[in-house]
Formats: structure tokens, sequence, C-alpha cells
């Protein structure tokens, strides 16, 4: 029998409550913001608009057109109607690293597991309109996993040291969340030991704090504004403070018209991409206390201004430009985390679109969350006992 408020058979939306319903909001509304910000990723507000002949407000066609198997620089991938990119196939990867598991996860299990999968499992992908290896389709900083930990044979542990520190783990992260619900601590902490096997410095450090923010998300009675809380008591270094001042900018604006350009110029001092994004700074993405990341606290930020609201801080991401398909992937997870409906018209051609199942990774996420919290109430109940046995104090005093 089916529990009450799930339906676990085919695919598509189902109608879910509670951890169902935030681990479902947080999945689909990720992998639809990353379809939604694929097609303008890399531009400028002003040139999507100059494109668009507007603001965009929905899946949009390649920046192309026709000419997208050849023009540069987006060749060969079909960037738009409705195609999820990298972040969702490295997101979904992550769950059934999860599935596989059915535990915590630690940098050894990027090794043993998310590596493999992504050499060996052929899969759709969307934006190749062919069946191939997922590794084909991966930037370079995330084939960086396969270099030094397939061949280099780096302790997994220490492998992220030495990559171009970007989003690209933080961008996966909504699963370690999603499995920590309503803890943000201890999603932070196995963020962060997930991801050395990836990045390091602030690249390591906004996985660790997008999982938190993901989990903070999820806990009932949650607003934008304890999810900003939850990031700011565990991070550290420029990415605490680029969140910070991000979000006080961000709590002066309530649409994301008007909050394009100050969220950039808050931003800036802490992004070392500079403002070409296609022609990064000598700087650009090198370890450093001082730095952050640009996708997270814009992400968060654009949380801020839309409320909370699925759509208004997608559409917020998905205008910024630059790396508008991770920022509307995280913005997308916590919107959707923190129950703000998908739209469903949007979910659906995503779906269709891209040959995926947007609802089963949630599905399947959903269950192996429960049996892993069940392993650890059954942990702790093992130490509570331990820790009495020794003269500790007991649960009862």
């Amino acid at each position: 029998m089916t529990p009450k408020g799930e339906e676990s058979s085919g695919p598509g939306p189902a109608r879910l409550s509670g951890l169902d319903e935030r681990i479902t909001g947080a999945l689909v509304g990720a992998a639809v913001g990353d379809a939604l910000g694929g097609p303008v990723e890399g531009y400028s507000p002003d040139q999507i608009t100059d494109r668009h002949g507007g603001r965009v407000h929905g899946v949009v066609g390649p920046w192309h057109g026709e000419d997208w198997r050849t023009a540069r620089p987006i060749a060969p991938y079909h960037k738009g109607d409705g195609h999820v990119t990298d972040d969702t196939l490295m997101t979904h990867a992550l769950v059934r690293v999860y599935a596989r598991v059915r535990d915590h996860l630690d940098a050894y299990a990027v090794a043993d597991h998310l590596v493999p999968d992504l050499m060996t499992n052929p899969r759709w992908i969307p934006e190749l309109e062919t069946e191939t290896l997922p590794l084909h389709r991966l930037f370079l900083a995330e084939k960086w996993l396969v270099a030094r930990l397939a061949y280099g044979h780096v302790d997994p542990r220490e492998a992220g040291v030495g990559n171009i520190v970007n989003c690209g783990a933080a961008m996966y992260m909504a699963p370690v969340g999603l499995v920590n619900a309503a803890d943000p601590a201890a999603a932070y902490a196995e963020a962060l030991d997930v991801a050395g096997a990836h990045q390091s410095s602030y690249g390591r450090e906004a996985a660790g704090v997008f999982a938190a923010a993901v989990a903070a998300a999820t806990a009932p009675g949650a607003t934008p504004d304890s999810v900003v809380t939850a990031c700011l008591d565990l991070a550290k270094d420029g990415t605490r403070a680029a969140i910070e001042k991000v979000c006080e900018v961000a709590r002066g604006h309530r649409d994301f018209e008007s909050a394009l350009a100050p969220l950039r110029a808050a931003v800036a001092p802490y992004d070392t991409v500079g403002p070409d994004y296609r022609a990064p700074s000598l700087g650009a993405r090198r370890p450093s206390r001082l730095h952050s990341i640009e996708e997270l606290p814009v992400a968060l930020g654009m949380l801020l201004v839309a409320g909370g609201d699925y759509r208004h801080a997608v559409l917020g991401s998905v205008n910024y430009g630059r790396d508008c398909d991770s920022i509307a992937t995280m913005a997308g997870a916590l919107a959707g985390a923190l129950g703000s409906p998908v739209p469903e018209d949007w979910a659906k051609t995503v779906a269709e679109a891209s040959r995926l199942d947007l609802w089963e990774p949630a599905r399947t996420l959903t269950g192996v969350t429960r049996e892993i919290f069940l392993r650890d109430v059954d942990r702790r109940r093992a130490h509570e006992r331990a820790f009495a046995a020794l003269g500790g104090t007991s649960c009862s005093d």
C-alpha cells in the first residue's frame, strides 16, 4: 500500500507532503533551474535582453538558434529547448551513489562509486542528443575527478587540491543537504568531505555551505532568512563575507529586475573571474581565503529578493547571466526545498525535452534518506548507551 501523500509508480509529479515534498521540490527545482539557465549561460543581463527582446520568462531556444552545433563558444552542446546541463547530470549521479551506498558519503565514495559511474555507464545526454558516457559531457574541472582518482590514484580526501577553484562541486551538492534534512551542520560536514575529492579552498567551502543551505531549507517553518542565517553560522572566510554582503544588498529589493546590477556589484570584490565571464582574469579560480565563488551568494540573494518564491528566484538567477545555469540550479533547489512549487509546465517541458524522469531521483533519495536517518538513530543510541556505561550523563538525567 502506498503511504499517504505518496505515489510510487510512473514518471511525473506526485502529490506529496513533508520530507517527500521537500526532496522532490529541491531536485526537480534544481533541474528546471538548470535547464532554464543553460541557453543564456555566460552572457550579461543586457546581452540576454538584446538576444531575447526582453527578459527570459521560461524555456528558450539555443543562443545561436539552428547553428548551435557549430557556433562557438557553445558547440557542440544543444543548450536550450529545455535541456538540462552537467549540473543535473552530476546531481543525479550523486543520487545514484547514495542509492548504492545507502548511508552517508565521503570522498572515498566519490572514488569508488561516482567516478566509475561517470566512466562506464552510458546515459542519454540531452545537450549532445545522444547516449554516451557522462564523462564526455563534463567540463575539465569535473573531468579532474577521473584524472586524479581513476588514473592518478590520489588519496580521495586530497584529490581536489590543484583543480581550478569554481562551483563544480557545489552545483551538485543538493542531495547531501537532503540526506541531512533539517541538520545544516551535518550537511556542511558531509559535503566538505565529499567535495574534498573534487575541489579545494572556497570551491570546497561553497559545496559545504550550499548543502547546509538545502538542509536548512527543509526544516519545518524555514524561510529564506533562516536559510541565510544557517549559512552565515557555518561559512568561513571569503565565502561568509560574500554571502553576508550580497544578502545585505538583496534585502533592499523585492523584484529581480532592480536587483541584477546591485547583486553583481556586491559579489564582484569576492569573485575572481572578473567582469568578462568568458575571459577570466589571471587571478581567477586560484585558492584564496579572501574570495568566494559567485554562484552561491547570488543564489541566496535571489532567494531573498523572491521571498522564497520559486518562479521569481529562478528567473532572477537566469536573467543575472554569467554562470546562471548553476545559479538557477542552486536557487531552484533552495526554493523547492522551502516548499515553493515548481511550475508544472516548466517541469513537464524539461523532463520531456531532456528525456529524463525528473521525479525518479527524488523518490529514490527519499527512501534512502529515511534509511539513513534510522541508521543514524541506531548509531546515536548505541553511543548514548556506551557513554552512559562510561559513567557519563545518561539521557534520563
